[in-house]
């Protein structure tokens, strides 16, 4: 059931695997899961990478679990012998892990009489008192400990996932953003910059420069939760750009 709350649900994500590290792999799961988070409202307020190593994993779940509301794990949850995270996260937790009958009543049918071996059966190791996470995808499910979300790398698989576990979460008050372009240089507006973002600190002020062919210049992004507050920082950023005698624009 979908809870609503007029709190700001925090989060993280933990990637886990070698290919990440090791560039062989690109990481394009960060991206989808904060953009399923923001419209819910939950903050993405940390992301971490760690290797296939039990120890680190069960080092940075502890620490995330603790830091924010909800962990969203992905990767090394398939059938071969570097797909650790579902044991990583029995022991980050201190619980027993065993076959699932509902992950394996799941799988089974989806292989040839003998094809589900030792290796594949591996995918329904579930730790004690997880809850099952829908893959319409492949079958092999994730699963949900406490406040874990754990899910696979294929980010197909991943999406899928987030669907399953979206109705689980609560829901936080959804971040407004304004974006104002300029053609001025970023260094040159630092200075008045920072005094508006220090008189109005409940929103966030973000300066990204850009170069494109028609000229360079900076975007000026303000976010935050009350969409009062984003109006107003917005307009004094382009009444102090205006003021110097910079146009302005909203894309």
């Amino acid at each position: 059931m979908t809870q609503e709350t007029s709190a700001s649900p925090s989060s993280a994500v933990l990637i886990i695997g070698n290919e990440i590290l090791s560039g062989r792999t690109q990481d394009t799961n960060t991206a989808t899961i904060a953009e399923f988070l923001g419209a819910l409202g939950i903050e993405l307020c940390e992301v971490r990478v760690v290797r296939d190593v039990e120890a680190e994993i069960v080092a940075a779940v502890n620490a995330l679990r603790a830091s924010y509301t909800y962990v969203f794990t992905t990767g090394g949850i398939g059938p071969t012998h570097d797909d650790i995270t579902a044991d990583a996260i029995a022991k980050a937790f201190g619980v027993g892990i065993d076959y699932h009958p509902e992950a394996i009543a799941l799988l089974e049918p989806r292989y040839k009489p003998g094809e589900f071996n030792v290796m594949r059966r591996r995918m329904a190791r579930i730790p004690h008192g997880a809850a099952l996470i829908r893959n319409p995808v492949s079958a092999a499910p994730g699963f949900q400990l406490e406040n874990v979300f754990v899910m696979a790398g294929v980010p197909m698989v991943m999406r899928a996932m987030l669907d399953d576990l979206a109705p689980r979460l609560a829901k936080g008050a959804l971040v407004v953003t304004s974006t104002v372009s300029a053609q001025v240089a970023e260094g040159s507006i630092a200075e008045p910059l920072a005094r508006i973002q220090a008189e109005y600190a409940g929103v966030a002020i973000g300066s990204y420069p850009f170069y494109r062919a028609d000229g360079s210049g900076v975007e000026l992004v303000v976010r935050g939760r009350e969409p009062s507050a984003v109006e107003a920082a917005t307009c004094a950023i382009e009444r102090i750009l205006g003021e110097r005698g910079v146009t302005t624009r909203r894309p």
